[in-house]
């Protein structure tokens, strides 16, 4: 996991526990804040990958019962889960992956922040348990052989997502969900899971802007170079403005990705924006012959299967800001799932809701309040009714028709329903869609060691805008771009140039269906994809690939996976 943590390296053994940790160092990078952190009586140790924006206001409620040795939040996440056990992770501001042994009441506590901004994923073994930052560590260990859970393929084939719920692509591997809390009782053979919610924060009672800029300044806070990620769309130029207001004088940098044309596209409003804020801009292009190379490398380094093409864009532009200096990169993720900004899609739910949806998509959801598998159809890569034919007739047979994928989005569906139809809509894309997101760019960004944060996926924001109304994000009636993310281009709108304001959204998109051919004959190649799909499918997408690219996409991602696990 070098890659994730290049600077430092630690284990600690505890006899019948042992925690180990590789850190990339953003704040007090000096070895006071080595991990595994141990508490000052030795009775418990932390592992913890992320960073606390209310480092400063825990720390003054912590002080009573604790002498500060170091400025990191390593310490601060210590003392106050000494202090106030489980309780202790709804005070948490920030983005955190938790790994915590009290000696005490020999129990291990796994904790992942609300939203999911850091993943983190955990096995049983024969008398024990194993968790870390990336599901592939724990598919390597000896003695242990990875096998594939096949409900979770299918469900990839369609979601382009690695995980179902608790499910990995990996059988018996499981990801903590976002905001969930699991303590094992280690004083027990049987190692006894119990899982708990982190219940959300009420929110502020201030105007939206001033949230935004009070989160872009915390997210600021570092003891290395930071930098940000600018796509030229509304939501990074909002983050990169108010960066650079909160710092007029410094020399504000920034970085774009994307594939290089004669349109007015991504890497086009990008210089705009810069040039209207006086950035040191760096465009970081992706060519064909990169994106072929990139995309095997970067499945093979995880483990695991792109989630969207342009992944290999934000990996890219953050080999590029790393190699410059900088180890931070403020992003825009968030803003869409919660301020309302994908135009389509929620046209698309206002019109289920309404009862004027229409679909050509066999076996579609005819029930107006089956919501869960309206987003199914929706979102959807590979048609369910696709996969008869694509999948194995012993594959499809297993997983019992997608049952386990479908039951799933139902279920979520009506956990996330309130009063306002269109509302839980939204909620559901908050859920699905920016959990998928904040993945991409943790897994994109940390394999050149850069941490990516993200201002508006900030759970006080998160908070702040569930209570809002709809009517303060989207507008089903209003004039395209203009009806999404209404509050934000009304606060920020005259900060930023006209074209940015006006522009339908986008995020570093590139042509990628006419480089699929490039990586398409591992299709024809692997004995896995042979038991995994019918040999029509393989040698008609092998064949087809551009034309067939929401299909070529997902099925290749996997033949790469399955390369990189079973030859």
């Amino acid at each position: 996991m070098s890659r994730r943590g290049p600077d430092d390296a630690g284990v600690w053994d505890g006899e019948h526990v042992i925690l180990a940790h590789r850190r990339l160092a953003v704040v007090d990078v000096s070895q006071a804040g080595h991990q595994p952190m141990q508490s000052p009586r030795g009775d418990a140790a932390l592992v913890y990958n992320g960073e606390l924006y209310n480092d400063a206001e825990l720390r003054d409620q912590l002080r009573a019962g604790h002498e500060f040795r170091s400025h990191s939040d390593t310490e601060t996440v210590l003392a106050a889960l000494r202090a106030h056990g489980l309780a202790a992770l709804a005070s948490l501001r920030g983005m955190f992956a938790i790994g915590y042994f009290n000696a005490a009441s020999q129990t291990l506590l796994l904790a992942r922040d609300p939203l999911g901004i850091k993943p983190l994923y955990w096995r049983r073994l024969v008398g024990g348990v194993a968790f870390a930052s990336t599901p592939a560590v724990l598919a390597a260990i000896p003695g242990t052989q990875p096998k594939p859970d096949w409900a979770v393929v299918s469900a990839y084939l369609t979601t382009i997502r690695n995980t179902l719920g608790e499910r990995t692509l990996f059988d018996g591997i499981r990801t903590v969900l976002p905001g969930q809390a699991i303590t094992f009782d280690l004083s027990r053979a049987a190692l006894a899971e119990t899982r708990t919610d982190i219940p959300w924060p009420r929110p502020e009672n201030i105007p939206i802007r001033e949230a935004i800029e009070q989160s872009v300044r915390r997210h600021l806070r570092a003891d290395v170079p930071t930098c940000c990620l600018l796509s030229g769309g509304l939501d990074s130029s909002i983050v990169c403005r108010v960066a650079k207001n909160e710092a007029p004088q410094t020399s504000l940098k920034t970085y774009a990705s994307g594939a290089v044309t004669d349109q007015k596209d991504d890497l086009w409003h990008a210089r705009l924006v810069a040039d209207a804020l006086g950035s040191e801009h760096t465009q970081a292009p992706v060519t064909r012959e990169l994106f072929s190379q990139r995309w095997p490398w970067m499945v093979s380094e995880l483990g695991l299967p792109l989630s969207t093409p342009n992944e290999v864009a934000i990996n890219e532009v953050a080999r590029r800001l790393r190699s410059q200096g900088c180890v931070v990169a403020l992003s825009g993720e968030g803003a869409d799932e919660l301020f309302g900004g994908y135009e389509g899609p929620l046209s698309a739910a206002a019109s289920f809701v309404r009862g004027t949806w229409t679909t050509q998509e066999p076996h579609s959801p005819r029930d107006e309040r089956d919501g869960g598998l309206f987003q199914l159809h929706e979102a959807a890569w590979m048609p369910l009714s696709a996969k008869p034919a694509v999948l194995s007739a012993q594959v499809w047979r297993g997983i019992e028709g997608d049952g386990v994928l479908i039951d799933f989005y139902r279920a979520e569906f009506e956990r996330l329903r309130r009063d306002d139809e269109l509302s839980t809509h939204l909620r559901f894309m908050r859920r699905i869609n920016l959990a998928g997101l904040l993945s991409r760019l943790d897994t994109a960004t940390m394999l050149e060691g850069v941490e990516g944060r993200t201002p508006f996926a900030d759970i006080a924001i998160a908070a702040l805008a569930e209570s809002m109304p709809m009517t303060e994000k989207f507008d089903p009636a209003g004039q395209e771009p203009r009806r999404t993310k209404i509050c934000l281009r009304r606060e920020f709108g005259n900060d930023l140039p006209r074209e940015v304001v006006a522009r339908p959204k986008a995020s570093f998109p590139l042509p990628f269906d006419g480089w699929l051919e490039d990586n398409a004959s591992v299709l024809r190649e692997s004995a896995w994809c042979a038991e995994a799909f019918t040999q029509a499918a393989v040698y008609t997408v092998a064949a087809r690939p551009g034309e067939l690219w929401r299909l070529a996409w997902p099925m290749i991602n996997l033949a790469l996976w399955a390369r990189r696990w079973w030859g």
